[in-house]
């Protein structure tokens, strides 16, 4: 026997034959995110190639600074309150690279990346 749909399920619906409109303005606000972080990782040399395409990381080098990605990510942390996951854990092949998240405020990215800079000067 089939249940009756549920509240959710309506919106679901609803979701998926009408929010076009809304989907595209999130994908035009996270391709800025995007863009204004990965811009500002390059600025302060943390090395970002390729900007990520289909996710909301970015997966900058840490190579140059002479820490493993786990003491960056730690002291980055601590004196900085800036939180980063180390990319080895990810495997081998994340060694000496930082997984950041764009997921939040233009402002927050910006002041993240203030943060990061003053972070490395004080190497």
């Amino acid at each position: 026997m089939l249940s009756a749909p549920t509240m959710s399920q309506y919106a679901a619906v609803g979701a998926l034959k009408n929010a076009d409109h809304d989907r595209e303005e999130m994908v035009t606000e996270y391709q800025m995110r995007r863009n204004l972080f990965v811009r500002g990782l390059n600025r302060v040399g943390l090395t970002c190639h390729l900007p990520p395409r289909g996710a909301f990381y970015a997966f900058p080098s840490i190579k140059d600074f002479g820490l493993s990605d786990v003491e960056f990510a730690e002291r980055l942390l601590k004196e900085q309150h800036v939180a980063v996951v180390p990319g080895s854990v990810f495997g081998p092949s994340g060694d000496g690279h930082l997984r950041c998240a764009y997921a939040v405020s233009r402002e927050d990215l910006r002041e993240s990346v203030r943060r990061i800079e003053a972070f490395i000067a004080s190497l």
